[in-house]
């Protein structure tokens, strides 16, 4: 069975501004980070929810 990898938030958030301000699509921001296609889905939703609700 595979190790679970960790990813920083800063590389997260690369990846998500990949996505949102170059027009990548997930799969192509996946091949080039290798990283899987649901975990950037997962980090986006999450992007999504912090811009909408942010921390106090």
């Amino acid at each position: 069975m595979k190790a679970r990898r960790k990813f920083d938030t800063q590389f997260k958030l690369k990846v998500v501004h990949m996505i949102k301000d170059h027009n990548l699509s997930v799969s192509e921001v996946s091949k080039t980070m290798g990283v899987g296609e649901t975990a950037i889905r997962r980090w986006v939703a999450q992007y999504q929810a912090d811009l909408n609700h942010p921390a106090v």
